[in-house]
């Protein structure tokens, strides 16, 4: 779906990928999580093509991200975390985009919005930049690209507004499809992510599906750290502590992702080690 290979890329002299290696399949859900400055959002623009790469590759769906061709362009679209819409009602931005998309589906926008609940009758230019948020999710959404990217897309979001936002997701997923999402705001993404992709200081830390953390990892609240041995990772909580340690039960734990996320960064050779056996 999405091939990135010995890629480098930098802003003036200062390189911020370096061969850097990473694929995206169909019937996924990828979560792009780092520091600021990590390169999540740059990422997905050399995804998106709107960043070329110095060396290396990046194809989508076998074409060069960076020619931005027509037939490419039709099965992509891009949420950016600042974004400007035009301030026209809705139903003249669906005459304007919507032939750009040969898979939109009116339908669903329509019933995506009702669900939002925005009225069809807006202006564009009159919404709060969490109602523009919304809007341009369920565009998104109802563009049924192969490829969907969003940075940041919990931002703006009130509560009721976000679990539309996992609910639409889901249901948009299919084997044909990736979603690709950059966030720092994981605890609203942890339930909906199928893979976890970390970035740290322009590099690849950790890149594994759910199932293969699940299957090595158990996630585990003490009252004392002499409970486990050979804790991979632990902090400290009132009361006790949340530890990080090796499933070797078949465990079923729920996924914290912040605290694998300060696990890897914290812990990076005993964690790469452990995806290595």
């Amino acid at each position: 779906m999405v091939s990135i290979n010995n890629l480098t890329f930098g802003y003036g002299k200062k390189d911020l990928f370096q061969n850097l290696s990473v694929q995206f399949k169909a019937g996924r859900i990828y979560g792009i999580l780092g520091e600021n400055g990590a390169g999540k959002t740059t990422l997905l623009k050399i995804i998106c093509g709107l960043l070329k790469p110095q060396k290396g590759s990046c194809k989508m769906l076998g074409l060069k991200a960076s020619s931005r061709f027509p037939t490419l362009l039709e099965e992509l679209y891009f949420i950016p975390e600042t974004f400007f819409i035009p301030p026209v009602s809705i139903r003249k931005y669906m005459r304007l985009f919507t032939p750009f998309y040969s898979g939109f589906d009116q339908k669903h926008f329509y019933n995506i919005l009702k669900e939002f609940k925005l009225p069809e009758e807006m202006n564009l230019g009159e919404l709060s930049y969490g109602q523009k948020k919304k809007f341009l999710l369920a565009f998104g959404i109802a563009t049924n690209c192969s490829v969907l990217t969003l940075d940041e897309p919990t931002n703006g979001l009130d509560i009721p507004s976000k679990g539309t936002m996992r609910r639409q997701i889901a249901y948009a997923l299919n084997k044909g499809k990736a979603i690709i999402i950059s966030t720092h705001q994981v605890r609203d993404m942890e339930n909906l992510l199928d893979s976890i992709i970390i970035l740290h200081q322009g590099r690849i830390l950790f890149d594994h599906p759910m199932e293969e953390i699940t299957s090595k990892l158990a996630f585990k609240i003490v009252s004392s750290l002499s409970e486990y041995e050979n804790i991979l990772y632990h902090d400290e909580l009132p009361g006790g502590h949340a530890v990080l340690v090796r499933n070797n039960d078949d465990e079923e734990t729920k996924i914290d992702l912040e605290f694998l996320f300060n696990a890897v960064l914290n812990e990076k050779d005993k964690i790469k080690n452990l995806f290595q056996d």
